[in-house]
């Protein structure tokens, strides 16, 4: 495994370092003479030394997404129909999606007056609409499960497989950057010793498990200064963008209530006040020990991995981690917030194992300059917060929305779509003046390139982050009948001293930030 023949190692100028060149400045550029396109291949072509080779590590989901958005797979690759415990889903159940889906698409179709898409076409993984895509050479592939991840194995049989990301960095010394897409609770301690190779990173969101391995991960970032990029894919979005320059252009006033809601995890993985599964034999193909990683040893159970362990307190983030990063990211932005000074939070309940079903948490955040001090409520599991007054009947509420002395503006996930409330059509929205990146992939390659910082990199994901990790730290102390302090420069609770041990927890043998 992962021993296929490097076929450049034999060539002249083996001993040039690619990596000087996909992240330097003029200077080192003068060192290198690039052949022409049409020199080598006409028009279309891409010079070799323009193409940066990529690790995909935790690729049977998200991370098998993200990898077909920076290189169009060699193989069409249809994502497999399964559950979210990774089992091959029922005729029963494919059946009973569809009707879901076309159910929910005839009541979307009824509001907008359009007719739905086909729910019954096969779902491909990618961004087929937009052609071929070829951001990166995918140099290699890292999965604990090939049954799991077999789908993308397949779409790029050129690629080297692992089974163990140690192994990958110890072996391919030829990557230059990585993407990572594993669960939670190994982000950290991956992203943090390809950073220390000198390997470009994306993370997927949220960046850590923990308040401390974020901040970990900023300070390696600064040190190496490889360049980093978190996986919150609306930071790149038009939406997003309008959202910063309507409200900081002051199209809705003053700021000072920001009320933010998802679904989830309702309907996609369990979460309550349940038990973990009983365990189980390990299939002989799964790497449990590396898919454990820093976290507790418990026994497997098909129903605890794959997308299942978002709700499990040793592995995932819940509803938070999960969508926050979507939905906070572009209040943060928009309103300049730093870190709250205090957080309360209420929840269904919840076990040992399983973070709660639905929750509702408060951050106040104290004034900035001339904006004053906002209070943001997030909901989840399915609640909503109140409906706007001036909100129209018939008119379904969005993500997040925002209250101005001035007027009111709404967004969906990923800051799509943004509009005011009541509805206006003449509304044109002030000039654009926010530089436009790309998205969120093209922005990550081209920085590496370039040699700069990327538009959502750690310094500017690790702080939202961190405002995510904080709610899991208040749902746990809800039952203590007060509303959390916290001191963000010394990474404190200042009232309730026996808070701070959720700041980080204590590895397995054997492992080490």
């Amino acid at each position: 495994m992962g021993q296929k023949k490097d076929n450049m190692k034999d060539l002249p100028g083996k001993n040039l370092s690619r990596r000087s060149f996909l992240g330097t400045t003029a200077t080192a550029a003068a060192a290198f003479t690039i052949v022409p396109r049409f020199v080598l291949g006409g028009k279309g072509y891409t010079p070799p030394s323009d193409i940066i080779n990529v690790a995909g590590i935790g690729v049977g989901s998200q991370g098998g997404g993200d990898i077909q958005q920076l290189c169009t797979p060699d193989v069409p690759i249809i994502r497999p129909v399964r559950n979210f415990d990774g089992t091959p889903m029922t005729k029963e159940q494919i059946a009973a999606q569809q009707a879901r889906m076309a159910e929910m698409m005839k009541r979307m179709a009824s509001k907008e007056g359009k007719p739905g898409p086909n729910t019954n076409a096969p779902v491909q993984m990618g961004a087929a609409d937009k052609g071929p895509i070829k951001l990166a050479n995918i140099y290699a592939l890292c999965d604990v499960d090939p049954n799991y991840a077999g789908h993308i194995f397949k779409g790029y049989p050129k690629a080297k497989i692992y089974n163990d990301w140690r192994e990958l960095l110890d072996k391919e010394k030829s990557i230059d950057a990585v993407v990572i897409g594993t669960p939670d609770h190994n982000h950290a301690m991956i992203a943090a010793a390809f950073m220390r190779a000198k390997k470009h990173v994306y993370l997927e969101k949220p960046m850590a498990k923990t308040i401390f391995e974020v901040r970990k991960l900023a300070e390696l970032a600064k040190e190496t200064g490889v360049v980093t990029q978190m996986g919150n894919q609306g930071h790149a979005t038009e939406g997003t963008r309008k959202t910063v320059e309507w409200i900081q252009s002051g199209v809705i006033g003053k700021v000072t209530d920001v009320q933010l809601s998802t679904n989830r995890p309702m309907g996609f993985w369990p979460q309550g006040d349940i038990k973990r599964p009983e365990g189980m034999p390990v299939p002989k193909e799964l790497n449990y020990e590396v898919w454990l990683g820093p976290a507790p040893y418990k026994p497997y159970n098909p129903k605890a991995l794959h997308f299942n362990w978002r709700g499990l307190w040793d592995y995932g983030t819940g509803a938070m981690g999960d969508m926050g990063a979507h939905i906070f990211d572009a209040p943060i932005w928009a309103l300049n917030l730093g870190m709250p000074t205090k957080i309360q939070a209420t929840s269904s309940p919840y076990s040992t194992d399983y973070m709660p079903l639905c929750e509702m948490v408060t951050y106040e955040f104290p004034a900035r300059g001339d904006m004053p001090a906002v209070k943001v409520t997030w909901c989840d599991g399915g609640l909503r917060p109140p409906r706007p007054d001036s909100l129209e009947p018939g008119r379904a509420m969005k993500d997040a929305t925002y209250y101005g002395d001035k007027g009111i503006l709404t967004h969906a996930s990923h800051g799509a779509m943004p509009e005011l409330i009541p509805g206006n059509d003449d509304f044109k929205g002030p000039d654009a003046w926010l530089p436009r990146t790309g998205n969120i992939f093209e922005d990550w390659v081209g920085a590496i390139k370039a040699g700069k910082k990327s538009c959502n990199d750690f310094s500017i994901s690790s702080k939202l982050t961190e405002i995510m990790l904080l709610t899991n730290i208040a749902v746990k102390h809800q039952l203590d009948d007060i509303t959390l302090e916290y001191d963000a420069a010394n990474m404190k609770i200042t009232n309730l001293p026996e808070a701070n041990s959720l700041f980080q927890y204590e590895y397995r043998n054997g492992w080490s930030l």
